[in-house]
């Protein structure tokens, strides 16, 4: 079973994570900040991964940051030896008036690059700034290489549902056994990840 579950618990926040990579793409979101539950539902979503996460703290950020890292650890831990995923995975993905590239390898290797333009400092109840800082501790957590880029679109929100979700669709691909490789290999020729 590709499945984790990972709590932390700082003087700050108390976060709870439970993924399962074979899932069905149930989502049960409670940060208390609404954005960031809807896109992690719309990740949860579109990659079929069931994500189960809650999440209590005293600011906005430091929940955001502790869900992400938290998220990030669960998913290396559902991973386990990395044995016949796919590894890679990319997506180019619409929101209305937005069009949004994410690509990822989940390399054991953390290198982040977000080509992000918001033009508004708040989105929804989000600081945009949090928005880049989740998905950098997210892929930090999870040793993952990142990188996105918003190719155009005029409605910020239109911009994030579409990172998340061709987020989602990068890990769908990434995380799926590989059917040609099986189980048993690693997707490397070093032989590890």
């Amino acid at each position: 079973m590709r499945n984790a579950k990972v709590k932390r618990e700082t003087l700050e926040t108390k976060v709870e994570v439970e993924i399962d990579l074979d899932g069905t793409g149930k989502g049960s979101i409670q940060t208390g900040i609404n954005f960031l539950d809807h896109q992690l539902r719309t990740l949860s979503k579109h990659s079929l991964i069931d994500l189960d996460i809650k999440a209590e703290g005293d600011l906005s950020h430091h929940i955001i940051e502790d869900v992400a890292l938290t998220m990030g650890e669960a998913l290396t831990k559902a991973l386990g030896k990395k044995k016949g995923i796919f590894r890679f995975g990319w997506a180019i993905t619409p929101m209305d008036d937005s069009l949004v590239l994410v690509s990822i390898d989940i390399s054991g290797r953390s290198y982040v690059n977000l080509d992000l333009d918001f033009k508004e400092v708040i989105i929804e109840d989000m600081e945009a700034e949090d928005i880049k800082h989740f998905l950098f501790s997210f892929a930090q957590s999870a040793n993952m290489n990142l990188h996105t880029k918003i190719l155009y679109g005029d409605n910020n929100h239109h911009k994030v549902e579409a990172l998340f979700k061709a987020l989602a669709l990068s890990l769908r691909q990434a995380v799926s056994i590989d059917p040609r490789r099986g189980e048993g290999e690693v997707p490397s020729v070093k032989g590890s990840l």
